[in-house]
């Protein structure tokens, strides 16, 4: 496994894994490191459908509030390189932020609309650090296809339109939420739960699956009554735990993230709650006709 930190020696790389008709594609995991089953699952999808498998590993300032947590965020490189080469990974693009943002580094990528809302009513300014970011590392490892987790529902529908709007030729690959034992959804923020946060956090998962079952057997409803259902059905169940301050929930169209109405044929339930000082965020999604094939970024 080749560990790579400047945009220079990855291009080179990339270049010689594949690119080319009849060559191997390459498949692009990004990360910001603290490597969790959630972010293996990944790799071991890119692994079975990529020639090469490239994971890069960087802890985006642009993305963080000013009042977040990016200097306590987790970070284990050595453990990271570890299971990134354990998981058959062919390459970790590990650059330094001077590499990503040098001096003088002015340009905001944008994606108006889908970044204001959910997620970014309560984070101003995070989904520019993420498309910003990924437009920087989709340049420079060049990948065929692009894998992310359900969990950050919003993001991938972000980045979806980003990748169309702005022409890039890889394919985004959405893959479902890996979640722990005990049903939380996996973030390498859940190290910071104490126990009374982490007994308290599964409130999280157990609202949204209430809901996705009361969803599913909804036939018939109207999609703006039954978002509408499903969402105070959620934020009740949220309210009424000790411990969990919530932030938002909502039930929004699953491909446009606006109001659900007629012609939505998927509901994206979701939620961001505090657990203590842990800020966690969870979704699922309620497909509106089950039996027949849903186009979603999302599915």
């Amino acid at each position: 496994m080749e560990v790579l930190r400047n945009a220079g020696d990855m291009r080179s790389f990339a270049g010689k894994s594949g690119g080319a008709v009849g060559e191997s594609s390459v498949g692009l995991v990004p990360t910001m490191g603290y490597l969790h089953e959630g972010h293996l699952s990944l790799v071991r999808r890119a692994r079975r459908e990529c020639g090469a498998v490239v994971v890069s590993i960087f802890v985006n300032p642009l993305q963080f509030g000013p009042a977040e947590d990016l200097d306590r965020y987790p970070r284990d490189e050595e453990r990271d390189l570890r299971l990134a080469e354990e998981a058959g990974v062919d390459a970790v693009f590990l650059p330094r932020p001077e590499e990503m943002y040098p001096v003088g580094f002015t340009t905001e990528v944008r994606v108006r609309g889908l970044e204001d809302v959910l997620e970014g009513a309560s984070r101003p300014g995070h989904f520019a650090g993420v498309a910003t970011v990924l437009v920087k590392l989709l340049n420079v490892v060049g990948p065929d296809r692009m894998y992310m987790g359900q969990k950050d529902a919003q993001q991938a529908v972000v980045v979806r339109r980003m990748m169309r709007d702005l022409g890039f030729a890889a394919s985004l690959v959405v893959c479902p939420t890996v979640r722990e034992r005990d049903g939380l959804a996996l973030s390498s923020r859940n190290v910071y739960l104490s126990a009374a946060g982490r007994e308290a956090a599964l409130a999280i998962p157990r609202a949204l699956r209430a809901a996705e079952e009361a969803g599913q057997a909804g036939d018939g409803e109207p999609p703006a009554r039954l978002a509408h259902r499903l969402r105070e059905l959620v934020k009740g169940d949220l309210t009424l735990q000790e411990g969990l301050e919530v932030d938002y929930v909502s039930a929004a169209d699953a491909e446009s993230l606006g109001d659900a109405a007629d012609g939505t044929r998927a509901i994206l339930l979701s939620c961001a709650a505090k657990a203590g000082d842990t800020r966690l965020i969870d979704n699922v999604v309620v497909r509106l006709e089950p039996e027949k094939a849903v186009q979603s970024p999302l599915l």
